[in-house]
């Protein structure tokens, strides 16, 4: 039954549209996304609105954004979010720029300082390869979809909007609005599955606040040194890697202060609302009550629970030949939700022992997974 071309899908569309911007505004949970990707929901759900036009697909199959240019607007035939889909997404421009701009906010002393940090960045991918051969040995995806539905576990929205764009892009939507609306959870998401797998001896386990002094030498040393490593060892992780050390570059040399600061403030900011509108505007009804956006909701849980899992047994592990303790919250913080897996780590640890403060050290593998995650990207496009 529909109401003047308004479908109960819609209807119930336009209240997912209505929760985001709900999230995003009165609970404050990315907020910079959430509230774009529900007014792009609300769009591309109101009958004849033309903001962005879909292709005839087959019954049962997620139609694509229809394509064109100035003269098919002009026509009436596409709308004006399909050129920033076919421009911007497809040709992953803003996923890469998006990176840049993180690289230029982000801060890896932490990171530097403790390299045991890479190690819980890395373990904490465990949710990305358990979903992904979930996916594809149950036969619902194809190993090109697996690939993109396991990324979420890694829990960061560049890679994961860059290797479905790659590699499904029409899972596009469904992935990255799942994605960017588990990790603004990650608050609630995480904490039972930490108290699942730590005792509270181990949550109270303290560690000193301060963390070693990392130098000006080092800072500048280590995104050349990762973009190289990464670039010889598994090239197809560069432009992610690549981008996310060269705004990194930029901010700690000191000498292009301006170049990081326009990066890492109103160029990402424009890039974020054109992400958030556009992929929105990628969930109109027929797309989200498809059975495999359903199944990608699900696994997509599945995936961050692992995630975090992975990056609490790999402190746990290492605890077993470190003198000095580490407290096993801060590998829950390798999931690279950044900064609020690093936040949750922090929040549990004070509950547990009041002199605790972990955000410092929780930030070196919250940061690492950053790495982490775009290189298991890169994996990925080199495997299918």
């Amino acid at each position: 039954m529909a109401f003047g071309g308004l479908t109960w899908g819609n209807i119930l569309m336009l209240f997912v549209g209505g929760g985001l911007i709900y999230l995003g505004v009165a609970k404050k949970m990315e907020s910079f996304l959430l509230l774009p990707m529900g007014v792009g929901i609300i769009l591309v759900n109101i009958p004849f609105s033309g903001l962005m036009v879909y292709a005839m697909a087959e019954p049962g199959v997620i139609p694509l954004p229809a394509s064109g240019g100035l003269q098919e607007i002009a026509e009436g035939k596409i709308g004006l979010l399909n050129l920033i889909y076919q421009y911007g997404l497809e040709t992953e421009i803003i996923p890469l720029l998006i990176f840049l701009g993180l690289g230029a906010m982000a801060d890896f002393s932490s990171a530097i300082a403790r390299p045991l940090s890479f190690m819980f960045g890395a373990t904490a991918q465990l949710g990305v390869f358990v979903v992904f051969l979930i996916a594809h040995l149950t036969g619902w995806f194809t190993i090109n979809e697996a690939v993109c539905i396991g990324i979420i576990g890694g829990s960061d929205g560049p890679p994961t909007v860059y290797l479905a764009v790659a590699k499904a892009s029409h899972l596009l939507g469904p992935i990255t609005l799942v994605a960017y609306s588990y990790m603004a959870l990650v608050p609630i998401i995480q904490p039972p599955i930490i108290r699942l797998l730590t005792t509270k001896k181990e949550r109270q386990t303290y560690m000193k606040p301060q963390i070693r002094e990392v130098s000006k030498l080092e800072k500048i040393l280590f995104p050349i040194a990762v973009i190289l490593i990464a670039g010889l060892f598994i090239p197809t992780c560069l432009p992610l890697v690549g981008m996310l050390m060269f705004g990194n570059l930029l901010s700690v040399t000191g000498v292009t202060d301006r170049l990081a600061a326009s990066a890492g403030g109103v160029f990402i900011d424009v890039l974020t609302f054109l992400l958030g509108l556009t992929v929105g505007a990628l969930m109109p009804a027929v797309v989200f009550l498809n059975p495999k956006t359903l199944m990608i909701i699900g696994l997509a849980i599945i995936a961050f629970a692992f995630s975090t899992a992975g990056g609490i047994w790999g402190a746990q592990i290492a605890n077993l030949f470190l003198k000095e303790k580490v407290n096993p919250l801060i590998g829950a913080a390798g999931v690279s939700a950044v900064p609020m897996a690093a936040r949750v780590a922090q929040v549990e640890g004070q509950k547990a022992n009041p002199r605790n403060f972990l955000l410092m050290h929780a930030m070196g593998p919250n940061t690492a997974g950053c790495i982490a995650t775009a290189v298991v990207a890169g994996i990925f496009m080199s495997m299918v």
